[in-house]
């Protein structure tokens, strides 16, 4: 090959210091970096027409999909108290409007004012979905042992895809059921925590949920995942990534700034 790359900054660095270090040295110009991409035209303008006309208004053109640099525009916006209100209206009604399609598709009740804390992809070990169940179990565990401390109402949502032979995915899922009935079930947590594994989750239903989110959960053991788009597409929408120094959760951290990502975690180093 006359050129090769990885997907992510990370990604093309693993495969010249892992994959092929023998030729990396040989022919160090041949390697590059392409980052994996998301079409802003879906996965804002779309799927989220309330913050797209925002974002119209505030960087005062429509050319914004085609040149995301003019983003930088909304940082004046972002500081008036007045502005980001807006922004949280737009939220808020997208928060709604996924309550109501998951009461529809589930049955299942969920809070609109509470944090909508989002796990979607593709169900595997090394995204550690099962992390985040754990997670959630420890959280609930705390609540029991001070039923009286303050605490911020949360709605995590999974969803996700896996090969049919995946023994260890199919178990990871039945966890997160079984999780979830448990606090359905426990009168110390109703209101404060509620957790739901959202049925045949594809692009359609991505839509819905990505503008939706509050947080996004970007855990994946740090050298593992190439690149993600997920985690672009969710930052697009105004989710606070939450996530480990892997793929192109590391360019989003260059892109908005530390103070702007929750980042944890050992690095691929350690």
């Amino acid at each position: 090959s006359h050129s090769i790359n990885g997907v992510s900054w990370i990604h093309s660095e693993l495969v010249k210091s892992r994959l092929m270090p023998d030729f990396a040295e040989m022919y160090p110009d041949r390697f590059n970096n392409k980052t994996n991409g998301v079409t802003p035209r879906r996965w804002l303008r779309m799927c989220n027409p309330g913050l797209s006309a925002l974002i119209t208004e505030w960087v005062g053109n429509d050319g914004w999909p085609v040149d995301l640099e003019r983003l930088k525009a909304l940082e004046g916006p972002a500081d008036q108290a007045a502005e980001r209100e807006r922004f949280l209206a737009v939220k808020a009604k997208n928060k709604e409007a996924l309550s109501n399609l998951i009461h529809r598709v589930m049955g299942a009740q969920t809070d609109p004012a509470s944090l909508f804390d989002v796990h979607v992809k593709r169900l595997h070990e090394y995204k550690r979905q099962l992390m985040n169940i754990l997670h959630v179990a420890l959280l609930w565990m705390r609540i029991q042992e001070h039923p009286g401390r303050d605490v911020t109402p949360r709605t995590f949502l999974f969803g996700a895809k896996a090969a049919p032979a995946y023994d260890m995915a199919k178990r990871i899922i039945r966890l997160i059921h079984a999780v979830a009935a448990g606090i359905d079930k426990d009168p110390a947590v109703r209101g404060r925590l509620k957790v739901l594994f959202l049925p045949d989750y594809r692009v359609s239903l991505a839509e819905k949920i990505i503008p939706a989110a509050d947080l996004s959960e970007q855990i994946s053991t740090a050298g593992s995942e190439a690149s993600g788009t997920g985690n672009m597409k969710f930052a697009l929408n105004g989710a606070l990534t939450m996530g480990t120094l892997d793929g192109a959760n590391i360019e989003i951290l260059d892109a908005v700034g530390p103070e702007n990502i929750f980042i944890f975690g050992m690095p691929t180093e350690e």
